[in-house]
């Protein structure tokens, strides 16, 4: 018998719970018996086998401590080992609802959002890069969408009141705006101007002097929506609607609404990378993950209208995502906030 050997691990990344697809050579099936498949010690759940690609689930104890060495054992023979990128997990007991925020320190700020009308102890943490998870925020109820300004504070809406809030590094929290319906995601323009999704159907304008537009209509989401400006200067907007075809909306500068593209199910957290590529959490083609357009040009106007999603990180109930400082992507899923390698970097903010 030849000698195992994996070749390729697609997508690039994963997270546990997260579907691989391995393509390799070297074994031979017998009867009904799938090979198995390790995660450094863990194994995963196979669930298709071919003689050239196995399909497996990433184990989810591989999370503790993530960039795994993956080994196929068939008949006996086990592979070298191959070298694979999966997410470790940072913090657990959490509530996001969106998109994570980093400060320019690389510190994350994830919300603890609760049930629509729950009052938590907690409604924003800070995580640092080593992983020291504290309290920042409180007495926001219903934490939701998260963002930066130029200056360094943090913006943080409530799904609950409609309200958008202003905290300071040290932490002191006051009233922006408020009157912004179900407000969910947010974010900025290179002029401080505040973008605000109403899950209702309308993305609010906000002038650095407060001034409130009507930026641009959409359908209403079911969840929240959430924005990321491309290089383009173009707002992105996502939000999983009742249909399983839904659309990311790119909105000019002007407000006119355009889809960018058709075809994802639940599509939730968005970021943009240095590149002017946008990756997104959804699920295409029954495939969940975290999925990439990559511009047709490489040029801060260049055009994304030929943009096809790749699966750059496989992974089960996400939710948000932001690029760090060192070419990771922190994702988070409904509880719990993830580091993985993806070697891209992200736009700068705002």
């Amino acid at each position: 018998m030849s000698e195992i050997t994996i070749k390729k691990v697609i997508p690039q990344a994963a997270l546990p719970g997260g579907e691989v697809v391995i393509e390799y050579s070297g074994a031979e099936l017998r009867g009904t018996s799938h090979p198995e498949v390790r995660f450094g010690d863990f194994s995963g759940q196979v669930t298709l086998a071919s003689s050239r690609h196995i399909i497996v689930r990433v184990p989810e104890p591989s999370a503790e401590h993530g960039t795994s060495e993956v080994r196929i054992t068939s008949n006996g023979d086990t592979s070298r080992p191959f070298h694979y990128e999966v997410g470790r997990r940072v913090a657990a007991n959490l509530h996001p609802v969106a998109n994570p925020a980093i400060d320019t320190e690389g510190n994350v700020y994830v919300t603890y959002s609760g049930r629509r009308g729950q009052k938590t102890p907690v409604s924003v943490y800070k995580i640092t890069q080593k992983g020291a998870v504290t309290p920042f925020a409180t007495e926001i109820m219903n934490a939701t969408g998260l963002a930066f300004n130029m200056t360094g504070d943090l913006f943080v809406s409530s799904r609950f009141e409609g309200s958008v809030y202003r905290i300071d590094p040290a932490g002191r929290t006051e009233l922006f705006t408020e009157g912004m319906g179900i407000a969910t995601g947010i974010a900025f323009d290179r002029s401080g101007n505040l973008y605000v999704g109403d899950r209702s159907g309308s993305i609010f304008k906000i002038s650095p002097e407060k001034e409130i537009f009507v930026f641009a209509t959409l359908e209403p989401s079911v969840a929240a929506y959430h924005l990321a400006f491309g290089l383009d200067d173009h707002l992105y907007v996502t939000g999983p609607t009742t249909s399983s075809f839904d659309s990311i909306y790119r909105i000019s500068p002007t407000g006119e609404v355009t889809k960018f593209f058709t075809g994802l199910g639940r599509p939730q957290g968005i970021a943009v990378d240095i590149e002017g590529a946008l990756y997104v959490v959804a699920s295409h083609r029954g495939r969940p993950g975290i999925f990439r357009f990559r511009p047709a040009a490489r040029s801060e106007t260049a055009s994304m209208a030929a943009a096809q999603p790749e699966l750059a990180i496989a992974g089960l109930g996400l939710v948000g995502l932001a690029f760090d400082y060192q070419e990771n992507l922190m994702v988070v899923d409904s509880g719990a906030l993830y580091r993985v390698r993806i070697g891209a970097i992200g736009k700068p903010l705002p």
